[in-house]
């Protein structure tokens, strides 16, 4: 079990840098989901699924639909 959570918090770690490294802000978003969703899974092997469920929903759905309105509002790709 233990293999598990060091897999499941090393791909978190991952999803932020590709979040930080993209320099689309729709695919940072969305690698960002994917650690958030990763977070929720580790928080769910913890036997947390209270916490699991709120990071899902809050962290992965809400927060995400309101970067991807935001990015809407602004430009697509940041100026290089």
């Amino acid at each position: 079990m233990t293999a598990l959570h060091v897999l499941t918090l090393i791909l978190v770690v991952v999803g932020a840098a590709l979040a930080f490294w993209f320099r689309d802000l729709l695919a940072a978003v969305i690698a960002l989901a994917g650690s958030s969703l990763l977070l929720s899974l580790e928080f769910y092997l913890l036997q947390a699924p209270d916490v699991a469920i709120a990071e899902a929903g809050i962290g992965a759905a809400l927060t995400v639909a309101i970067y991807i309105l935001a990015i809407r509002k602004t430009h697509y790709k940041e100026e290089e």
